[in-house]
């Protein structure tokens, strides 16, 4: 069985993006984004909604074009490129770039996934993450803490019905002053 990690950059406060969806705070120098090139290899599936799709299908696909592209973004364009993705929308008519699409059930499709999956699953995205949460399908919440405070945004965590008990199993301190906080579900999932 696959293991489903929810893996985002925050800030300090919490949250993902500022409230118009701006990224303009993330500071992902070329020691993080080998890191998360590294973590991307390791995973068999990217599972995306739609916006977290659209935000990755705008740049990656194209990246070698871009003079302004490092060592680290052209070999996570190569990752991504070659990364099935699976992504939930009932808005989308396609996808492109190795993916398919799921209009319904996303978390019965990834309760699917999940089980026949023999490498880690990867979720991008705080609304699709939300649901897998609520369903208890996350195994594993890295964390990747900015040094910057937005004051609002959308969170990373989905209100909750009750406490989800962690076991902390990882934390890294990068040069740029991001520290990742990795957690594991306490408990089956």
């Amino acid at each position: 069985m696959g293991r489903l990690r929810y893996s985002m950059s925050v800030s300090l406060d919490g949250f993902v993006n500022r409230p118009d969806g701006s990224l303009d705070w993330v500071d992902v120098d070329e020691e993080l984004h080998s890191w998360f090139n590294d973590e991307a290899r390791e995973e068999g599936v990217f599972l995306y909604g739609r916006r977290m799709y659209e935000l990755m299908a705008g740049y990656w696909p194209t990246a070698h074009a871009d003079p302004a592209a490092t060592p680290a973004m052209l070999d996570f364009a190569t990752v991504w490129r070659d990364m099935p993705k699976v992504v939930f929308s009932s808005t989308l008519d396609e996808v492109g770039f190795n993916s398919r699409l799921v209009r319904e059930g996303a978390a019965d499709e990834v309760a699917r996934i999940k089980a026949e999956a023999d490498r880690p699953l990867s979720v991008a995205g705080p609304t699709l993450a939300a649901t897998l949460i609520e369903r208890g399908l996350v195994d594993e919440y890295r964390v990747y803490v900015h040094p910057v405070i937005l004051g609002a945004g959308t969170p990373f965590f989905p209100p909750v019905a009750g406490p989800i008990p962690l076991r902390p199993v990882d934390r890294r301190e990068f040069a740029n002053g991001v520290v990742m906080l990795g957690y594991e579900a306490d408990g089956p999932s």
